[in-house]
């Protein structure tokens, strides 16, 4: 890419859309109707209700030892996670910490609490669940089951063609897959709302980092996978919803 293309691309980074921006353009401001904070399970999809959770399961607490311990991890043991395990990972990246009529306030920030993503997960091993795509329910805190894998080298195959290759996120005991609804945001925000999306899709996998710190699991931030094999993994469309980020979880 030469400078001139390299530069272009930098305009992304800058806050100039604000400079213009008009809320009242915006869908919000028109009279559309407010889009959906979380994707309805259809109606033969069971609900799978996730476990409560407390202390016990952590390893560690401290936060000052998990913001300095936290590293990237790309090697995980064959070891199966729990549903407590599973039940605190999905909580602490996309989780409810309470919710009334008018708003829900969740364990990340989001910018005008907008919250465009999705939390797809890509099972191998979690004690209880077969493999396949499941979703998260973060208003009922609990899974639906996308596609069950009758062949779980099916699954990690189509895993790490999403990865590009990248075999460790195949192998994990669990692929967190985040998908955007940019309409969400989009909605109020306009033509700011790709930035903001983009940031706020830091603050979730920094959190999945410090949970998998506390109870002695690994994960590894990705940004550089296929977007059309991701798509397809969770079978969205690419526009409307699409993948932004993947991270794997294992034991280490």
């Amino acid at each position: 890419m030469n400078k001139d293309k390299l530069i272009a691309r930098r305009e992304f980074l800058t806050a100039n859309t604000w400079l213009t921006y008009d809320y009242t353009k915006s869908a919000q401001a028109k009279g559309a109707a407010k889009p959906a904070d979380q994707k309805p399970a259809k109606s033969d999809q069971e609900i799978i209700n996730l476990p409560e959770f407390s202390d016990d399961i952590l390893e560690n607490s401290n936060i000052l030892d998990l913001i300095k311990n936290r590293k990237t991890q790309r090697q995980y043991t064959d070891q199966a996670l729990s549903m407590r395990e599973l039940s605190f990972l999905v909580w602490a990246t996309q989780g409810l910490r309470n919710k009334s009529d008018k708003t829900a306030s969740r364990t990340v920030p989001s910018g005008g609490n907008r919250h465009s993503f999705e939390t797809y997960l890509a099972i191998n091993r979690v004690e209880g669940l077969a493999p396949g795509i499941y979703r998260y329910l973060p208003f009922e805190h609990a899974l639906i089951l996308e596609q069950e894998f009758s062949d779980p080298v099916e699954l990690q195959e189509k895993m790490k063609e999403a990865a590009k290759g990248q075999l460790f996120f195949a192998k994990a005991a669990v692929g967190f897959i985040w998908t955007t609804l940019p309409y969400r945001t989009e909605w109020r925000y306009s033509e700011n709302a790709a930035k903001m999306i983009a940031q706020d899709s830091g603050h979730i996998c920094q959190n999945l980092y410090l949970a998998a710190e506390a109870i002695g699991c690994g994960t590894c931030a990705i940004g550089a996978y296929s977007q059309k094999d991701a798509d397809n993994l969770v079978s969205v469309d690419g526009k409307d919803e699409l993948v932004i980020y993947m991270a794997p979880i294992g034991k280490v």
